[in-house]
């Protein structure tokens, strides 16, 4: 891995001999550890650069040059009344967090069933440190990525959610994480363990936004476990302001037949980094991989998915679309990797983007990497613009041109909503995505100078192995 120098060094090493300090860092010499190494990798290696094959499409430079500090813990401004807009009033619980810190005093905890358990993850390290110590930081690897070693040095408080074994939750367990404009150019970065137990059900929304402006860094890591026999659905919603910045990583862990599907929505941030990582270790698995990005002004999208299939008779799919508009960037490299243990693989990955300006831009790398011999797998990307004649029929119909083309992004948009399993969670998401498109401009009446030839061109392949 190439990276690039920390011109801040000093900074990032005085902040975490004092984090350190305050922060559990002596009563549990476990995590002490988990951290010292995590802080000496990044130390090692610095942020990622351009010349790294997982991050060529992405300059991480601005932040790297920005001397982030960490928040220190002060009474909030926030009221109850302000996050009632945010709320999902279906939720079996809600966990809020203020700028990275578990806030108990705006959480609900609706939940009557005794085989679900979520807290903060600071006061579980204090209350019950040996349900941590079994999981955390057990499948992240720091090696591979400066973010994560970033996020496990400074680890300190995040969400901690348990699902019993044969437990049964049909509502979600949102997660929400507020960031506010009261720092200058802070950076937070949650942490959050996962555990469904053995033939659980559960859905997680994990949801970040921002109150204010101003420049922060949200830079956090979700460790999934799902037991044997379990389904599970997981949702990351980003839709911060544009000064943002956002790294966010999802491992998960899958056993023995386990069900999981992760869905992305990327609405908002300036510069965003989306890692989904899925380890299929177990026979059986399926995992389904589903995201929608949309991206306009100068905002940057980077979805990058690394499945690897480890156990035999496992399944992967992979669809994502993107939307974008003015010049904003959207990149997506999905990578699947076939371990030579895990015959009768069977994966698909598949990305469709539609750009809607001629300087919006899009990268998208789909990459198959397969070391056993009986396996189905394919890969295939499409680049376009709002198909002509689906306009005119629409206009034809008397749909005026803006509304027919709102119809046909939110048809798009919708084909990601539909593998969603329906719920609340699907329905918050399904809310979001519309009022998004609907409100950002992103689905105004093409430029007039654009010939009606030129808007239906693809670039397409497939790829079989």
């Amino acid at each position: 891995m190439t990276t690039t120098s920390i011109p801040q060094i000093e900074t990032y090493l005085e902040q975490f001999t004092e984090f350190q300090q305050v922060n559990l860092g002596q009563r549990l010499p476990w995590l002490r550890r988990l951290r010292e190494d995590a802080f000496a990798r990044f130390s090692e290696t610095g942020f990622p650069t351009t010349h790294d094959e997982d991050w060529r499409f992405t300059n991480v430079t601005s932040i790297a040059r920005t001397p982030f500090v960490l928040p220190q813990p002060s009474p909030t401004q926030i009221s109850r009344a302000d996050l009632q807009s945010w709320r999902i009033k279906e939720a079996e619980v809600e966990l809020v967090f203020i700028d990275g810190r578990f806030a108990p005093e705006f959480s609900e905890f609706n939940s009557s069933h005794p085989s679900v358990f979520a807290s903060g993850l600071a006061k579980m390290l204090v209350e019950q440190p040996e349900q941590i110590e079994a999981h955390l930081g057990r499948y992240l690897d720091i090696r591979r990525d400066p973010f994560c070693a970033l996020n496990t040095a400074f680890t300190a408080d995040g969400a901690y959610v348990r699902v019993g074994r044969g437990a049964v939750i049909d509502a979600p367990i949102h997660l929400l994480f507020i960031s506010t404009s009261r720092y200058a150019v802070a950076m937070v970065h949650p942490r959050n363990l996962v555990v469904v137990e053995e033939q659980g059900q559960a859905t997680v929304i994990e949801e970040y936004l921002s109150l204010g402006r101003g420049t922060m860094l949200c830079n956090s890591v979700t460790e999934l476990i799902a037991g044997e026999s379990t389904t599970v659905s997981h949702y990351m919603i980003e839709r911060e302001h544009r000064e943002a910045f956002n790294i966010s990583t999802l491992r998960i862990q899958q056993n023995r037949n386990a069900n999981v599907a992760s869905h992305s929505l990327l609405l908002g941030g300036g510069l965003v980094r989306n890692n989904v990582h899925p380890v299929l270790a177990g026979e059986g698995g399926e995992c389904l991989i589903n995201g929608l990005f949309i991206g306009d002004g100068r905002q940057h999208l980077d979805n990058y998915m690394h499945v690897e299939h480890a156990g035999p008779h496992s399944s992967s799919r992979q669809f994502y679309n993107g939307i974008l508009d003015g010049h904003a960037h959207g990149v997506f490299h999905g990578r699947i990797v076939v371990h030579k243990a895990a015959q009768k693989t069977d994966a698909k990955q598949t990305n469709r983007n539609l750009l809607l300006s001629d300087d919006a831009q899009i990268d998208t790398k789909p990459q198959l990497e397969i070391y056993a011999d009986d396996v189905k797998c394919t890969h295939g990307a499409t680049i376009g613009q709002i198909d002509a004649d689906a306009l005119f029929y629409l206009q034809s119909r008397g749909i005026d041109e803006n509304p027919a083309r709102k119809i046909l992004l939110l048809a798009f948009a919708g084909e990601c909503v539909e593998r969603m399993r329906p719920g609340a969670a699907r329905d918050h998401a399904e809310r979001l995505v519309h009022a998004h498109l609907l409100s950002v401009g992103i689905a105004r009446a093409s430029h007039d100078d654009r010939s009606h030839n030129e808007l239906e061109i693809a670039q397409n392949w497939e790829e079989v192995g």
